[in-house]
Order: structure tokens, then C-alpha cells, then sequence
């Protein structure tokens, strides 16, 4: 079994939790394209679902496929999120962004009565961190956020792709901070969400109910206390 093959179980597990009528938070990243996929294929099978993608990408897939597209004035609170992550750890709590993301997946997660994450093993850890920690920073503060991250005790370098600085679908900047591993992920958060100019980050605190692993060809379940 490969990684994309434990992805795809994961997805075919969370797929089978979506009901007739639910509005879905659709994820963003390799195993969330993974669900959407398997969602269109429910749909051909009469499956009547409505979706809110997390990213320009999810987007275009959702509609490939035929889930309807609605928005967060429509529907302000949804049944359930399918998304991935970059670190799970037992508690539940996630590093997520590595895709750039974490913005709208973040605000479609809040606004879900259930979020469920959808992995392979290797991205489950005992402590967060290994994966440096996404920070969604608007281009104007990046200078002073570097200076309070670099006081915090993180090294932050700027994402680039294809030799470029990267821009989030919102046309902010991602700076990838490593922090080392994370004890007390509550706290890291508070403190980052006090820092102006600081738009978003990839903490995921207290927000997921159940994390469905794929592993070896089978399934394994992890649910919030």
C-alpha cells in the first residue's frame, strides 16, 4: 500500500459519514482531492450535497465533479468538514497550511458542527512541530511580524514557489516558522493571534472531533474525548 492508497481509504471512510442534504466544508490539499472526488462519485449515485470549498483549487475540483458551490452567507453554519492536515497529535490538535490554506480552512472548520481530518500515519506525531508552522502574515507587516516571531524564539523564512514569493488566494504571504516542538499549542496560539499583521495560523486547537487514518490498508479512528 502506498501513501496515496491510505489517503484514498481515509477519504472513502469520511465520504461514507456524509448524509443526503448535508452542506459540506470541502479541504483543501492531496487527500482532500481525494474526497471530493469520491463525493462527485456519491453524487452520480444520487447523493444531493452542497459544498464550501477552502481554496480556489477545491473549487475548481468541486465543480468538475458537479457538488454545487455555495457560501458562508448562505449557510453560516455547516453539517461537516473534510479536510487533511500537515500533524495530528493525540489530542487532536493539527499543523495545517502546508498547501497555503489555512485561512479558509480554519473559518469553514469554525463554522462546522463536526470536523473530521482525513490522513495517512506518517502524519500522526507525538508532539506538533516537526512540520514548520504556516503563518499567514498581509504583505505590509511582514517586516515587524518577522521581528516578533524571531523574538517568540522561531526562525521564519518566506514561502516561495517556482522561485516567487507565494500569495494565498486572500494575496497575503505565508512565512514557515520553525519553533520547535510545540508543548503547549493553546498557548502558541494566543500569542500569535495577538500579533498584528498576523492574519492566520496553522494551529488547529480544539476544533476537530474525529481524525480517520489510513494505515497498511486499514483504518483507524482517533475521536475527541
Amino acid at each position: 500500500m502506498t501513501a496515496d492508497d491510505d489517503k484514498k481509504l481515509a477519504a472513502q471512510a469520511a465520504v461514507d459519514l456524509v448524509a443526503d442534504g448535508m452542506i459540506l466544508g470541502l479541504g483543501t490539499g492531496s487527500t482532500s482531492v481525494f474526497a471530493i472526488e469520491l463525493l462527485g462519485k456519491r453524487m452520480e449515485q444520487g447523493l444531493k450535497i452542497k459544498g464550501v470549498p477552502t481554496s480556489d483549487a477545491s473549487a475548481q475540483l468541486a465543480k468538475k465533479v458537479g457538488i454545487p458551490l455555495v457560501t458562508l452567507e448562505e449557510y453560516p453554519i455547516l453539517d461537516l468538514d473534510i479536510d487533511g492536515a500537515d500533524e495530528v497529535d493525540p489530542s487532536l490538535n493539527l499543523i495545517k497550511g502546508g498547501g497555503g490554506a489555512l485561512l479558509h480552512e480554519k473559518i469553514v472548520a469554525a463554522a462546522c458542527r463536526q470536523v473530521v481530518i482525513i490522513v495517512d500515519e506518517k502524519k500522526i506525531v507525538e508532539r506538533l512541530g516537526k512540520f514548520k508552522l504556516p503563518v499567514e502574515v498581509i504583505p505590509f507587516a511582514r517586516g515587524s511580524v518577522e521581528k516578533t516571531l524571531s523574538q517568540m524564539g522561531a526562525t521564519a523564512v518566506i514561502r516561495k514557489k517556482d522561485g516567487n514569493i507565494f500569495h494565498t488566494d486572500e494575496n497575503n504571504i505565508i512565512l514557515d516558522c520553525d519553533f520547535g516542538f510545540i508543548d503547549d499549542p493553546g498557548a502558541l496560539s494566543q500569542k500569535l493571534n495577538q500579533v498584528p499583521g498576523i492574519v492566520e495560523h496553522g494551529l488547529f486547537v480544539d476544533l476537530v472531533e474525529r481524525v480517520i487514518i489510513g494505515a497498511n490498508g486499514q483504518i483507524k479512528t482517533l475521536k475527541k474525548s
